[in-house]
């Protein structure tokens, strides 16, 4: 198996480092992923401004981890469902909703539901969405802003998703107990 380094601050290549310093200063700590993301200075950057945008989305932040938890159980990523998962319960969002995006069932609530069923759509279609789609997520209450914005946030998740599968991240310890294996 090929091996990727995990950076530190100290360790990253140079222009890492400004950026792992604001991730540390606004997380308390460099998390795994952005540790193995350093080796690219370019991927962590791209990552984190679009992390950074997304959070700055019309959707409420119940709505944002419903994206990313959607595109995480889509792309099949160990390491961000259990980050999101965690993420999902500091922000208090339902356990109900929590374990129906984990197994990938059907929400309790009819508006996350909704744009659940849209975000599988576009990572599954890889954005071709029909009309039919496109029109029952606008019939739900949300709007074609939203309908980019949660470009945004699989855009967001593709390179976290597929930067823990190349580079094999590992759980950081802030996860424990959100642990995830996709359900077969």
């Amino acid at each position: 198996m090929t091996t990727f380094t995990r950076y530190t601050i100290e360790t990253a290549p140079v222009a890492s480092k400004p950026i792992l310093e604001a991730v540390q200063s606004a997380f308390g700590f460099v998390p795994n992923l952005q540790g193995n993301m350093a080796e690219s200075p370019e991927l962590l950057a791209g990552y984190s401004q679009l992390w950074d945008l997304f959070g700055k989305s019309t959707l409420t932040s119940h709505e944002q981890q419903v994206v990313y938890l959607t595109s995480n159980f889509e792309n099949n990523c160990h390491y961000c469902m259990a980050g999101h998962t965690t993420l999902a319960k500091m922000i208090e969002m339902a356990p109900e909703v929590i374990a129906a995006l984990r197994a990938g069932s059907v929400i309790p609530d009819a508006r996350l539901e909704a744009l659940h069923v849209f975000t599988t759509a576009v990572v599954r279609d890889r954005g071709f969405v029909d009309d039919a789609g496109i029109e029952a997520f606008l019939a739900a209450g949300f709007t074609r802003r939203n309908v980019l914005e949660v470009v945004l946030g699989v855009a967001t998740k593709v390179m976290s998703n597929y930067t823990n599968h190349l580079v094999h991240t590992q759980l950081d310890p802030f996860m424990k107990g959100n642990e995830w294996t996709k359900p077969v």
